[in-house]
């Protein structure tokens, strides 16, 4: 793994995989608010993905539409390639939290205040995009489904976990929290219930979790917050990649592109996996990993045409899948969005790690997914479309760091230097409420704002000089297994 994680961090790639999301490409994918770039702003947020877009749309949200010129702040925004174009635009649509999978790590390596904190902000992102979307007039176009999901386990260890980390919420949050709500079900009841029987090759089903989730068009939903943001002032430059960023003696930051160099006081760094390739001190700090996704026409006795009321994941042993279902009235409505099967590839994924090249798949992996969906669902899955089973197929490079938590804040010993980024695959519940809380550090720095962050921020999330010496070990959080000893090994 330390040579995976030293592996040089390029800038997004050209020419990558088309997602299932991204075609058609909105009308804002090319947008150039200024046919120039500008040569100095207040601040230069570089990524559009959905922290990008949130931190933007937390700076501007107070500013009147249409933007006086005199009354926004002047925030220019860079993205490498077509707006919204890495991983929030090719994720699988889950905004599914899962925290009693972590609870029980955080419980042992953080304390049960700091880990009931993460499992409660978890909830509160999903809640947060949801009403935001039915708020904005986004939730039609983006697809947004509020929905309960279910957790079907395939290995007997890891159910005996699951339910004990589902008590142990309770025990420490209370059961009727809502973070804490968790219904378990017999192998029987997901069979009945969710369609998964066990299969007759031996994979096994030990039983599943339920609780409350949601599905949407990330894609969708984000571009739908960036023209939101460009009502209010935001100046968008596609096509655009940040190639260095310099601190100048008089405390302002320079940032330069292939077109210009751009002066401002603060810049904010989204670029999640590819951070490495701009900011050379976290190479082995934020690892990018590739993820696969592929979109699945429903077989033919699949039940409500394939918009099953539920989202899912497959937990085995070793890893997981996770699996959205187009809700009816969708583009694709009863499609089958599946994604995973990492560890099914050459050396448990190894040479996934390190590497920011989403203009290709692993072969290994597009078979491992293009068979699994009649395994899970046997006789409910029936004969594949006449189409084909798999309509699109496409690769994101997500971002992971060594503890396994984002880092947000302000970049040690670089004043006006802001990050949020490297959310372990989990970026639709933690991005949200994460550039909330960077922009609420930003505002409180220039301004003495008195803040309640400490009341619901955790604190394992904000960078620091320690969690950066930290050594890379690969994916943590895969199980709800009790943890191993924390890592705390330098580099």
């Amino acid at each position: 793994m330390d040579e995976r994680a030293r592996q040089p961090v390029s800038l997004p790639r050209n020419g990558p995989t088309v997602s299932y999301w991204q075609d058609p490409p909105d009308r804002i994918a090319d947008h150039r608010t200024t046919e120039e770039l500008p040569t100095s702003a207040d601040v230069v947020i570089i990524g559009s993905g959905i922290t990008g877009a949130a931190v933007a749309w937390n700076l501007l949200k107070h500013v009147p539409v249409p933007a006086p010129s005199d009354a926004a702040p002047r925030i220019v925004m860079l993205e490498a390639r077509q707006a919204c174009s890495g991983a929030t635009g090719r994720n699988g649509g889950h905004t599914k939290a899962a925290s009693y999978r972590t609870f029980t790590h955080h419980v042992a390596t953080l304390g049960v205040e700091e880990a009931v904190k993460i499992a409660r902000l978890e909830l509160a992102n999903i809640q947060a995009v949801q009403t935001f979307a039915a708020c904005h007039n986004l939730a039609v176009d983006a697809d947004v489904q509020p929905c309960n999901t279910v957790d079907v386990i395939y290995d007997e260890a890891e159910w005996e976990a699951a339910k004990s980390a589902v008590q142990a919420m309770r025990d420490a949050m209370g059961p009727e929290d809502a973070a804490a709500r968790y219904e378990l079900y017999s192998p029987e009841a997901v069979e009945e219930q969710f369609y998964c029987p066990s299969g007759e090759d031996g994979d096994k089903v030990y039983g599943g979790v339920g609780y409350f989730a949601g599905s949407l068009n990330a894609y969708a939903f984000t571009v739908g917050v960036l023209r939101m943001c460009l009502a209010r002032g935001l100046n968008l430059q596609t096509g655009t990649p940040a190639e260095e960023v310099s601190a100048r003696g008089d405390g302002k930051w320079e940032v330069r592109t292939p077109r210009g160099r751009i002066l401002a006081r603060d810049v904010v760094v989204a670029t999640n996996g590819y951070t490495a390739a701009l900011l050379g001190a976290f190479q082995g700090v934020i690892v990018p990993l590739r993820g696969q996704v592929t979109a699945q026409r429903p077989g033919s006795n699949m039940p409500f045409g394939g918009s099953l009321p539920t989202t899912y994941s497959f937990i085995y042993h070793d890893g997981y899948d996770y699996m959205v279902p187009r809700p009816a009235g969708s583009r694709y409505a009863g499609d089958i969005v599946i994604g995973g099967g990492l560890v099914r590839a050459e050396n448990e994924g190894l040479d996934e790690y390190g590497t920011t090249d989403d203009t290709t798949v692993n072969e290994t992996i597009s078979k491992y997914l293009a068979e699994i969906t009649p395994k899970y669902f046997g006789e409910n899955w029936g004969e594949d479309h006449p189409d084909g089973r798999v309509r699109r197929e496409w690769t994101g490079i997500m971002g992971y760091s060594p503890d396994g938590f984002p880092f947000v804040g302000e970049v040690p010993n670089a004043s006006g230097l802001w990050i949020s980024a490297s959310f372990q695959g989990h970026g639709m519940v933690l991005c949200w409420k994460c550039a909330e809380a960077l922009v609420t550090m930003m505002a409180g720095r220039r301004d003495g704002v008195d803040d309640d962050l400490e009341t619901w921020f955790p604190s394992a999330f904000r960078i620091s000089e320690e969690r950066m010496r930290k050594r890379f070990l690969g994916r943590l959080h895969t199980s709800a297994k009790p943890a191993v000893p924390d890592n705390d090994s330098d580099l």
